[in-house]
């Protein structure tokens, strides 16, 4: 069995286009707290109320890192997605963590971010433009087998 961690934009439904075609691999697949809101006040709902803004988004991304760098160390494969809207600085985080774990890295983007990405997409093994792609990536990875 192969883990899957989907990480990066949560604005489109580029995770179900992946889970959706991999279906019929041995594959698990996890991924961040996709709820925009509950990822933002996480913190919050369980340690408490805070006034100060900073230490409101403080508190839940601690919880979120916790969560995140648990996932992708158990990960195979990390997919990272960047999306073409908001700045994703938690996927270039989590681009780097896997890279560093030595854990298999995909950078899923599309080309106007090559620039920009450069150095990320210098540490992944694969730069993909589409979640079609991802997924034929990891069929061959799971079972030698090649698009048709």
């Amino acid at each position: 069995m192969i883990n899957v961690y989907l990480s990066g934009e949560i604005h489109t439904d580029w995770r179900d286009q992946i889970e959706k075609g991999a279906q019929d691999l041995d594959i698990v697949f996890t991924s961040p707290v996709t709820d925009h809101a509950a990822s933002d006040d996480c913190g919050v709902a369980i340690l408490g109320a805070e006034e100060d803004k900073f230490w409101h988004d403080n508190k839940s991304a601690r919880l979120n890192a916790i969560r995140t760098r648990m996932a992708i160390e158990e990960a195979d494969i990390v997919v990272v997605r960047f999306g073409d809207q908001y700045k994703q600085w938690n996927a270039a985080f989590d681009a780097g963590y896997a890279a560093a774990l030595g854990t298999s890295l995909i950078i899923l983007q599309p080309t106007e971010h090559d620039h920009a990405l450069k150095e990320v997409n210098a540490a992944a093994l694969a730069v993909a433009r589409t979640p079609e792609q991802v997924v034929q990536m990891l069929r061959y990875v799971s079972d030698g087998t090649l698009p048709k």
